[in-house]
């Protein structure tokens, strides 16, 4: 496209050398210096079809994709879909309008190598993996050149996509896995399908090769190298996520982070991740890494479960921070995108109980339950365990029997017969358990045209509705349940004892009977060592081992007739001031104050004598530091309006500062006591 074309009439000359000039910009790579020789042919002759078409190329080389489809869209008489369709499609593709390049593609009268590669793109784009799938495999049928390890790769991603996001089991295509982006899709077709154990083989195998070919390139840098092997250790770091290994996920995730990676899609998948992993913990961290996610051209990078993850999580953690608006808010959006899923109304359910609404939530999943009946198991579990949350457990058990797929499941069975034993209601348990086996009966009858096996669920559900019944005292209703036992196993001999037990209380004579076929005690004895058990090492009681008896203990062994000694009792302590000839009293093992001849504490006749002064003062000195005591005592403080005050060089001590009478007498006593007692020196 880029050959001189012929030039006629005047201008001839001067088109010529352009055109040799385009020829040689383009085998050169030099496409901004072409475009301004294409301009150029272009003021020649306008309607040029070869310029035009070269001017389009030239941008496309440029990455100036919305002026090459600005071209094309205003010459479309001279521009016809047969001459510029690759073109205008590849232009739609990059500007990520998918829909009109497949519009596109699809009405061009040839379909050329190109075109299909760029079909076999778009699919892939719009998430059509199975016609991707079959147009891929054309190609790689029909077309030998140099891109054959490309389209594996594509090929790979495709089957990779699949196990993915449709949980499709990938078939086998028999591909050479000798690059590193071979082994990269490998691993993730096995994450889909649950072997992450395998995967992460894949993937370490995949940072290897990738290694080795890198460092092949002397131009090639470490930071490059870890550049490109940023998405590799993001799928070891979900694999670690998957596994459990949160702390090891959490610092190869920070890891690639901080390496700034340029691929917007990679970012924003390791920042949800991390928001996963925080979850109502951390969360200013969450809210920084939120801002990965709102990068520009990131929905075009992802597919679209991907984007509808991080959407939702958003708008957990808008509910963990309080931000009780932004959460309805973007929840109310994602049920609009895709009103059967039930993550939405489950999130905004959850906010009205953050906010006490409990019975709002009820209502909101209820609606939701009414207008997708495909869903309503999941919702009405939900609304059980809002109840149960209430403390209404019976309504619970209500909303539990509405789910009719649920109602012969073990579980469910079990969880209502517990359910309603703790509300003592007891015939709706056994009911609950009536209606199971009827299920079964049927589902079996249906299945064996008639016969009547049972099947190990169904035993066991007869067997767990008998012992029920046992222990509840029901011993009339178990006894069809333990019939039926033991005509599917008649040697059962534990079922044949139940069976006597509950007929020896309505039937004795039909428990006689039925004692009958119990086995003999001869062919229920067992051969037991019962002197090696008691002697092991786990016995309680180990017996003594008899040893030989001496002269004293054969004395024993005879006189075993005879009867032991008691042992005399030792004679109790009596108090020091006790008095034989004095009667003890009778009530001296009452209280004190219960005793008749208690008159009660007499008052103290020393309070008077408590001192009144500072602490440390004796009761001799109280009433002299009583100023109560003494009429002609001066007032503490000078009255209002009388002239008297005291001067700073007066000798009056201050009450506060006056020492006790007795003080120093005391005082000195008491030194004179340590000297006393003073026997040696420092």
């Amino acid at each position: 496209k880029m050959a001189a074309a012929a030039a006629a009439g005047p201008a001839a000359a001067a088109a010529a050398g352009l055109w040799s000039e385009v020829n040689r910009c383009g085998q050169n790579g030099d496409f901004a210096r072409a475009l301004k020789s294409v301009n150029k042919i272009l003021q020649i002759s306008k309607d040029d079809v070869t310029a035009l078409q070269c001017k389009v190329v030239c941008l496309i080389q440029n990455g100036n994709f919305k002026e090459a489809l600005g071209i094309i869209n205003t010459h479309t008489k001279v521009l016809t879909s047969d001459i510029i369709a690759f073109e205008k499609a590849y232009c739609e593709y990059r500007l990520n309008c998918i829909e009109s390049a497949l519009k596109t593609i699809q009405s061009a009268s040839q379909q050329t190598d190109k075109l299909k590669e760029l079909y076999g793109q778009v699919l892939y784009r719009l998430e059509r993996y199975d016609d991707c799938l079959a147009a891929y495999r054309d190609l790689i049928r029909n077309s030998q050149d140099e891109y054959e390890e490309e389209r594996k790769t594509n090929l790979s991603a495709v089957v990779a996509a699949q196990s993915t996001w449709e949980k499709v089991v990938p078939e086998d295509l028999g591909l050479r896995e000798a690059t590193y982006e071979l082994c990269y899709n490998s691993a993730c077709a096995l994450i889909g399908q649950g072997k992450l154990n395998e995967a992460m083989k894949k993937l370490q195998k995949a940072e290897e090769l990738c290694r080795q070919s890198l460092s092949e390139d002397s131009d090639v840098t470490e930071e490059d190298i870890e550049a490109e092997l940023a998405i590799i250790h993001g799928q070891m770091a979900y694999i670690m996520q998957l596994q459990g290994r949160t702390e090891d996920a959490l610092q190869l995730y920070n890891q690639i982070i901080k390496l700034k990676p340029t691929d917007v899609g990679l970012l924003a998948v390791i920042a949800n991740n991390i928001i996963t992993i925080n979850k109502d913990q951390n969360v200013f961290d969450s809210k920084k890494k939120v801002k990965l996610t709102n990068a520009e051209g990131v929905e075009h990078k992802l597919s679209k479960k991907q984007l509808q993850a991080i959407e939702f999580n958003k708008a957990l953690l808008a509910m963990y921070t309080n931000q009780a608006d932004q959460c309805r808010k973007l929840s109310a959006s994602l049920q609009s995108q895709s009103p059967e899923h039930l993550l939405p109304v489950l999130i905004q359910a959850a906010q009205l109980c953050r906010e006490k609404q409990h019975a709002k939530a009820v209502a909101l999943l209820q609606d939701f339950a009414d207008q997708h009946p495909a869903n309503a198991a999941e919702i009405k579990l939900t609304m059980a365990q809002l109840k149960i949350a209430q403390g209404s457990v019976t309504k619970a058990c209500m909303i539990l029997r509405s789910i009719e797929e649920l109602q012969h499941k073990p579980g469910m069975v079990s969880a209502l017969v517990t359910m309603y034993s703790h509300e003592e209601d007891i015939d709706s348990a056994i009911e609950v358990f009536t209606q199971a086996i009827q299920w079964y009966q049927q589902f079996q009858a249906s299945q064996t045209r008639g016969a009547n096996p049972k099947s190990p669920v169904h035993l066991s559900l007869i067997r767990e509705a008998a012992n029920f019944k046992l222990k509840h005292g029901r011993k009339k209703e178990a006894i069809s349940d333990l019939e039926e036992l033991w005509k599917q196993n008649p040697k059962d001999v534990h079922t044949l004892a139940q069976l006597i037990s509950a007929y020896s209380l309505v039937d004795p004579e039909k428990a006689k009977v039925l004692s009958k076929h119990l086995p003999s005690s001869d062919t229920m004895s067992l051969k037991v060592d019962v002197d090696a058990l008691e002697n092991s090492h786990g016995a309680t009681y180990v017996r003594k081992k008899a040893g030989k008896l001496t002269g004293d203990n054969q004395q024993k062994e005879q006189g075993q007739g005879e009867v032991k000694k008691k042992k005399k009792k030792k004679k109790g302590k009596l108090p020091k001031n006790y008095d034989p000839k004095v009667t003890p009293d009778p009530e001296r093992w009452l209280p004190m104050r219960e005793r008749s001849y208690y008159r009660g504490r007499k008052k103290g006749k020393k309070k008077e004598q408590v001192g009144k002064g500072t602490q440390g003062s004796t009761t001799a000195g109280s009433s002299e530091l009583d100023a109560s005591r003494t009429a002609s005592s001066p007032p503490t403080s000078p009255r209002p309006g009388s002239a008297a005050a005291v001067s700073a060089t007066s000798n009056v001590i201050p009450p506060r500062h006056q020492k006790p009478s007795g003080a120093a007498a005391t005082k000195k006593k008491q030194q004179q006591k340590k000297k006393k007692g003073a026997k040696g020196g420092w």
